[in-house]
C-alpha cells in the first residue's frame, strides 16, 4: 500500500512539474536577456562588477562589450580572493560550497557554487527524473532501492566554505523522500578507496531491490562487472526490477554496447549534462538524440562558433542567433559569480523547439573517455619529466584511449615514435604512467581505483607521423597531428605503423 502511494504521489507530482516546465520553454530568448540583466544587478556592486562596469549594462550588447570571455586562468585571481574568504568579490556573498574539479595548467579548479545556485543542481537533476516519470506514465521505481555511484560526501572547509567533489556535495541534498531508499550507506560512501569502497558496494545492494542506478559509465560499468562476476548472471537477473539508469558527465555511446551485454535485458537510460559550473540539459524524449537545454536555471549562455573561438573578435552569439547543426563553444553567465566563463565544452544544437543540444566535444583536443580531462600541457610535462629520468629522444607522440580491449581492464594508449629507444621501454612506461598521476587527479583515481590499467605505449616505426600526415594530405608546416584525441580515429591508422 505504501508503495503504491509513492507512485501515485510520484506520478502527481511529475505531471504537474512538466506542465510547469513548459512555460520555460515560451520566448527563452526573451527570459534569457531578462535573467542576465537580473545577475548584473545583483551583482553591480561587488569587485568584478565595479571593474566592469555593471553600472552602465542595460542590453546583451552592453555586457559584452565590457565583460570579455574568461576561463579559469583568468577568474584565478578573483577566485583566490574568495577562497580567502572575502566577500562581494565575483557574488554578493562567498559562496555555499566550492567544487573541486581537476585543474588545468594551475593545479586543481575550485569552481564557486553560491546559495543560489545550488537550488538548480538539484533540481536539474529532480527535473530529469520527473520528465521520464511523465512521459512513460510509470513510476515503479521510486518503491526499489535507489544507487548512486559517486564521489566521497565528506567535505573540507576553506575559510568557512565547504569544498569537495560536486558528486559529494549534491549527496548533501538528496531529498528527504529519497533517502530511505538510497544507497550505499553513507560509511561506504566515505571511503576512499575505490576498488574496497566498490566490494562493499556490490555487498550492500547484490540483494536488494534495485530499481535506480546513478553513475558515469565507468563506474556503472565496473561495479556490473563485480556483480556478474560474483553471481555468474546477467545485471536484470540480478536485479530484476532495475528499470532506469541516469548517466552523465561523459559520452555515454561508446559504453553503450558494453553496457547492455552486461545488463542482459531492458533498462532505461537517461543522459544528463551537469557540470560544477551548472546543470545544463537532460534527456527528455526518449525516442531521439538530444538533451533539453535549461534556459531557466540561473544560467545565461552564449555560443562562440567553434571555427572562431579563440580568436579577438569571435561572435558571442545568444539563443536567438544559433544555426542547427554547428559547433559552439558554450560559454556561461551564472548566479554563482562566472562572468562569461568558458566551461571548455562544445555543443551542437540539433532543435529550436524546444532548444536540443548534442556534447560535441571540447574547445581542444583532450583525451576525457572515462571522465580524467587530461589535456595536451598535462601529457607534454608527463613525458618532459619521463625523458630527464630515463634519457631518449621522441620525434612525436599521440595519445588515445582504449576503450574496449580485447582483454584486460581500459588503458590509455600512447603511440610513440622515437628517435633514440629508451634503454628500457617498460620502465620508461611505468614513469610515464607515474608522471602523467601526479598531474592528473582524476587520472589518478581511475588508475589506483583499477577503472583504468596503467598506460601502454605502442612504439612506431621511423617516419610514421610524417608518412600518416602524407596518407591524410596534411603533410606540411602548418598541418601537426594533434597528440590527445577522444576517440580512436587517428589511433587506429597509426596501427599500421606498430613496430
Amino acid at each position: 500500500m505504501l508503495n503504491f502511494l509513492k507512485k501515485k504521489i510520484a506520478l502527481t507530482w511529475a505531471k504537474k512539474h512538466v506542465q510547469k516546465a513548459e512555460e520555460f520553454k515560451q520566448n527563452p530568448q526573451k527570459k534569457q536577456e531578462e535573467l542576465l540583466l537580473s545577475l548584473v544587478e545583483t551583482a553591480k556592486k561587488t569587485l568584478y562588477g565595479r571593474e566592469h562596469d555593471f553600472e552602465n549594462i542595460h542590453s546583451v550588447k552592453d555586457f559584452q562589450e565590457r565583460v570579455p570571455v574568461s576561463d579559469y586562468e583568468d577568474m584565478k585571481p578573483y577566485i583566490e580572493r574568495v577562497k580567502k574568504g572575502q566577500a562581494n568579490i565575483l557574488w554578493t556573498d562567498t559562496p555555499e560550497y566550492f567544487a573541486k574539479t581537476s585543474g588545468t595548467t594551475s593545479g586543481s579548479k575550485y569552481i564557486p557554487i553560491s546559495k543560489e545556485g545550488m537550488p538548480y543542481q538539484i533540481a536539474g537533476a529532480q527535473s530529469a527524473l520527473f520528465h521520464y516519470i511523465a512521459r512513460k506514465n510509470n513510476a515503479d521505481f521510486v518503491a526499489g532501492k535507489m544507487i548512486f555511484l559517486q564521489g566521497s560526501p565528506e567535505l573540507e572547509e576553506i575559510y568557512g566554505i565547504k569544498t569537495g567533489r560536486l558528486s559529494g556535495i549534491v549527496a548533501h541534498h538528496i531529498p528527504n523522500y529519497l533517502q530511505k531508499n538510497r544507497l550505499p550507506s553513507w560509511e561506504t560512501n566515505i571511503m576512499e578507496d575505490w576498488e574496497a569502497k566498490l566490494d562493499k558496494i556490490v555487498e550492500e545492494t547484490e540483494k536488494e531491490n534495485m530499481s535506480l542506478i546513478s553513475g558515469i559509465p565507468p563506474w556503472l560499468i565496473m561495479y556490473f562487472e563485480k556483480l556478474t562476476e560474483k553471481h555468474g548472471k546477467k545485471i536484470k537477473q540480478i536485479f530484476p526490477n532495475l528499470q532506469l539508469i541516469v548517466t552523465g558527465g561523459v559520452n555515454y555511446e561508446p559504453y553503450r554496447d558494453k553496457m547492455e551485454d552486461l545488463l542482459g535485458g531492458k533498462v532505461d537510460i537517461i543522459q544528463t549534462f551537469p557540470a560544477s559550473e551548472g546543470f545544463f540539459a537532460f534527456q527528455d524524449d526518449y525516442t531521439k538524440e538530444g538533451l533539453l537545454l535549461l534556459t531557466n536555471h540561473g544560467i545565461f549562455y552564449e555560443f562562440i562558433p567553434l571555427e572562431e573561438y579563440g580568436k579577438t573578435n569571435a561572435r558571442r552569439l545568444t539563443l536567438q542567433e544559433i544555426e542547427l547543426n554547428k559547433d559552439y563553444a558554450l560559454i556561461l553567465t551564472t548566479n554563482s559569480g562566472l562572468w562569461g566563463y568558458s566551461i571548455g565544452d562544445v555543443v551542437r544544437f540539433i532543435d529550436k523547439n524546444p532548444h536540443r543540444i548534442l556534447v560535441s566535444g571540447r574547445t581542444k583536443h583532450f583525451t576525457s573517455a572515462f571522465g580524467e580531462h587530461v589535456i595536451a600541457f598535462e601529457a607534454e610535462e608527463a613525458i618532459k619529466a619521463t625523458l630527464e629520468k630515463y634519457p631518449a629522444q621522441i620525434t612525436e607522440f599521440h595519445l588515445a584511449p582504449q576503450v574496449n580491449p580485447h582483454t584486460g581492464l581500459p588503458y590509455h594508449e600512447w603511440f610513440i615514435e622515437f628517435e633514440k629507444e629508451p634503454q628500457n621501454t617498460e620502465t620508461f612506461q611505468n614513469e610515464l604512467d607515474e608522471q602523467l598521476r601526479k598531474r592528473n587527479t582524476y587520472y589518478d583515481d581511475l588508475i589506483s581505483g583499477n577503472i583504468l590499467q596503467p598506460l601502454h605505449i605502442s612504439r612506431l616505426k621511423k617516419n610514421a607521423f610524417h608518412e600518416y600526415a602524407k596518407s591524410q594530405g596534411k603533410l606540411g608546416g602548418q598541418n601537426k597531428t594533434p597528440r590527445l584525441a577522444n576517440d580512436r580515429k587517428i589511433a587506429d591508422l597509426l596501427e599500421l605503423y606498430k613496430l
